[in-house]
């Protein structure tokens, strides 16, 4: 795989549809076009033409053809863009041409990934085009839009930016002491550098908010055998996902359904009843359940109307924790502050979805820049090498903590560099006049 090579790849959907949208990138691009269709068209407008074979000019498709020349197209490199009829043998006979006139299938991501290359955009921006196409929620849409859109990006920049600045005057200071340069450049660094770290550690105590949305909230249904949780489960889902059953023990292994809360994607999980195992398999059960219960960002525990509350699900009440009151249309609430309802009648049902909604909105709602593991580790290093510049004892670990901490955030962008530093020792200074 190498940037000299042009690709191809299907950037609609498989299967026969009424359009196919083919792309092509790379420097055979404008000569491929030539062969297939004849002259090239004005760039980025569509053009009509009739796409031929190379070898018997056999006519494969009449199709609207676009051209991007470089750098102005997704890759920065020649582009293309062809909109074929969407059946199987038009599709089959265009890459069969394209393959006979020297280009390749893409591998999966090579398009973003010569963006990424050729300057189009950084890697923030390319991940949030990965998380667009992933969206199935309002919310994930809104977030992964404006991390395309460069909301992270302009911030990284910013903050490497200032970080560079405060690591040149901190190099000015012990390079050129001897010039006529202030003399708190030092000083002014540590302070830049405490500035700066309090900032990024404002965005990493977002409490996960962005990972959250783009993965998905974390809801575990917790309690008896018997206290409702699959059919709360159910009447949550709008379908019979859980198998209900008054044997108890009956549910094994975790059962998952995807809810969309105010555009926030909540995972809810059925779990295994708590209660002394009676075999093997049951105890993986509960085993399961638990470990669901202390990695889950929000549990529902169950205690059923008709049934006194059990001690192990009692231990699960705390601060991320909603008690609920099933069976309320047979029994009144075991609990004063559990909230009733009934999947059988639908009692209290509305109530609930508006308790996890706003449960939903408090943890993964709001605008969060943060949106992958990589980015908060990324941002943590970065903070913890700003405070040993803080701390540096001496001008010279203070400018290696500043060129670590701008090293870190690079790596956010995926651009590392120095000539920026340079540029701006030279410009503020005017070191050499």
């Amino acid at each position: 795989m190498t940037a000299t090579d042009t690709i191809f790849a299907l950037a609609s959907g498989a299967g026969r549809a009424a359009v196919a949208v083919l792309r092509i990138s790379g420097p055979a691009t404008g000569p491929i076009l030539t062969a297939l269709a004849g002259p090239l068209p004005t760039p980025r407008f569509a053009s009509l033409r009739r796409l031929r074979m190379p070898d018997s000019e056999e006519i494969l498709d009449r199709a609207l053809l676009l051209w991007f020349p470089t750098p102005r197209s997704y890759t920065g490199e020649d582009a293309a863009e062809l909109q074929l009829h969407g059946g199987p043998a038009v599709i089959a006979g265009v890459a069969e041409s394209l393959v006979a006139l020297g280009a390749r299938p893409a591998e999966p991501g090579e398009f973003t990934r010569r963006a990424f290359l050729n300057g189009r955009m950084d890697l923030t921006e390319a991940e949030g085009i990965a998380d667009l196409v992933a969206a199935e929620t309002a919310g994930q849409r809104r977030q992964a839009l404006a991390q395309v859109e460069g909301a992270l990006a302009a911030r990284v920049a910013g903050w490497s930016h200032g970080c560079a600045r405060l690591l040149a005057h901190q190099e000015a200071a012990i390079e050129f002491a001897d010039d006529d340069l202030p003399t708190d450049l030092s000083s002014r660094a540590r302070v830049g550098a405490a500035s700066l770290r309090a900032e990024l550690e404002k965005h990493l105590a977002d409490g996960g908010r962005g990972e959250r949305l783009r993965d998905g909230l974390s809801i575990a249904i917790l309690g008896a055998p018997n206290a409702g949780k699959s059919s709360l489960l159910n009447a949550l889902a709008g379908r019979d996902a859980a198998i209900v059953s008054a044997r108890a023990g009956t549910t094994r292994d975790v059962v998952e359904v995807r809810l969309d809360l105010a555009g926030i994607p909540v995972i809810l999980a059925d779990t295994a009843g708590l209660r002394e195992a009676a075999e093997d398999i049951e105890a993986e059960g509960i085993r399961r359940a638990l470990a669901r219960a202390e990695a889950a960002d929000l549990r529902l525990a169950i205690f059923a109307g008709d049934q006194p509350p059990d001690a192990a699900t009692l231990a699960l009440l705390g601060p991320d924790t909603l008690a609920i009151a099933s069976k309320a249309d047979l029994a009144p609430s075991p609990l004063p502050d559990a909230l009733p309802v009934s999947a059988a009648t639908g009692q209290g049902m509305e109530a609930l979805r508006a308790r996890l909604t706003e449960a939903a909105v408090a943890r993964a709602g709001g605008e969060a820049l943060l949106t992958r593991p990589r980015h908060r580790a990324a941002l943590t290093e970065a903070a913890r090498w700003l405070a040993e510049a803080e701390q540096a004892p001496l001008p010279e670990l203070t400018a290696e903590a500043l060129r670590a901490a701008v090293r870190a955030l690079g790596r956010l962008s995926g651009r590392v560099g120095v000539e920026e530093i340079l540029d701006i020792v030279f410009r503020d200074f005017c070191i050499g006049k």
